[in-house]
């Protein structure tokens, strides 16, 4: 076949459904054998056409980019497969003279089109690690190696093969350049999606990784059972993205942290007077979504806020005005008297919790101790939303009153373990 010629596809059978299994196997390795050899047909005339110039050709900075907007590739996409096609084609110089190809045995095989795009990577990054200082004999038969190999193996053989090659041709590794340890790698991206959901996509160095790891595994474990019997239903995921919540919670509540000083939450909330009262509606937050009242109402509990409540004709009634909550010196008190989550039964310590607002600011209550206990944030989400009421009793103290399918008598509890644990 010329380096012009089309591959030219065999016809499919009209009615697959009725081909066997081994036709069926046979045809799709035969499809996947002429893509690869079209697309080492491709390597070479985009090898051609940098070699020559894409700038001179065709009026583009960079064959990368040219053939970016011919195939509808990303500029990332097309720069992959015009990498791969100058690293096992011959180019040429400035002056003329050939260039050699990097690998080409991997080529040969290539064309065959045995080795597909996935382990022609793999065998290239394997060769760029070869020291340079490694002879050319070593080397070719180093490649010839890697390159037979990707007829039959997978990634992983491949892999060991790779390693195994690195340290027979360079068993010192690389002369360290620089005394001082590598900066670590992580990488965070946090995007919110069309439905109001946030993606949320990372890469950790091992150190962190495991320290991660562990804490989430220390705060995702179910809870108790409580004294009604009733176990954490919670699947995995679901323990282990509250436990991301609370690690968040832990670092905002730091009193070093910019811009919060030890206060959960920063956020602008607009939020309709009538709404912010009764807890039924929504509220914008932060101008790029929404929340429910209730929700704006529990986290007004223990935050910083920038409100910006409306009257029912739409007007501001306040505006950009800071509330304080809880300071610092109530919380260490709430911290001494309550031990931890009040909420009867539970184990979290008191920096895990929020401090919940019994009678709520919005209705008048006001932030002293009196008005005031320690709630996890499982258990603060239950007060606002569910039918357990808290209440102050006349020692000072919180105890809760559970709903009547719970307890039909209603009776206060109180939460013991922390204080006897003190």
């Amino acid at each position: 076949m010329s380096e012009t010629e089309v591959p030219v596809l065999p016809e499919l059978p009209q009615e697959l459904w009725r081909a066997g299994k081994l036709e069926l196997a046979h045809g799709a390795q035969h499809f996947l054998q002429m893509m690869r050899i079209a697309a080492a047909g491709l390597g070479r005339f985009l090898a051609e056409i940098e070699s020559r110039g894409a700038k001179d050709l065709y009026g583009y900075g960079t064959t990368e980019a040219w053939f970016a907007d011919l195939a509808g590739l990303t500029r990332g996409e097309a720069g992959d497969v015009v990498k791969r096609a100058v690293a096992l084609n011959p180019t040429r110089a400035l002056d003329g003279t050939e260039v050699p190809p990097f690998a080409p045995a991997t080529a040969a095989v290539a064309a065959e089109g045995l080795v597909g795009d996935e382990r022609i990577d793999q065998i290239l990054r394997a060769l760029q690690q070869i020291p340079a200082e490694t002879s050319p004999e070593d080397r070719a038969c180093a490649e010839n190696q890697l390159a037979n190999l990707g007829r039959d193996a997978g990634p992983s053989e491949i892999a060991k093969c790779a390693k195994q090659m690195l340290a027979w041709l360079d068993p010192d590794g690389k002369e360290p350049k620089d005394p001082e340890p590598a900066q670590p790698r992580r990488e965070l991206t946090v995007e919110r999606r069309k439905d109001g959901f946030w993606n949320l996509k990372g890469l950790l160095d091992d150190e962190l990784g495991a320290r991660t790891a562990a804490f989430i595994e220390a705060y995702s474990k179910p809870r108790p059972v409580d004294e009604f019997g009733e176990a954490d239903w919670r699947t995995k995921p679901e323990r282990q993205g509250d436990a991301f919540a609370d690690l968040l919670d832990l670092a905002i509540a730091c009193p070093d942290q910019p811009g919060t000083n030890g206060y959960r939450t920063l956020v602008h909330v607009t939020i309709g007077l009538k709404e912010l009262k009764t807890g039924l509606g929504t509220a914008c937050l932060d101008f790029v979504g929404e929340m429910t009242a209730r929700d704006a109402r529990m986290a007004a509990c223990d935050c910083l806020m920038l409100p910006v409540v409306l009257n029912a004709a739409g007007e501001p009634l306040d505006v950009g005005r800071l509330r304080r909550f809880v300071t610092p010196g109530q919380r260490r008190a709430l911290n001494i008297r309550d031990g931890g989550c009040a909420f009867p039964g539970c184990h979290r310590r008191p920096k895990g919790c929020h401090a919940h607002h019994i009678h709520h600011w919005a209705d008048g209550g006001r932030t002293d101790l009196r008005n005031l206990v320690l709630l996890c944030s499982f258990h603060h989400r239950l007060i606002h939303h569910g039918e357990w009421e808290v209440r102050m009793a006349a020692d000072g103290l919180p105890e809760f009153i559970p709903p009547q399918y719970r307890d039909p008598l209603r009776l206060p509890r109180r939460n013991t373990l922390h204080r006897t644990a003190a």
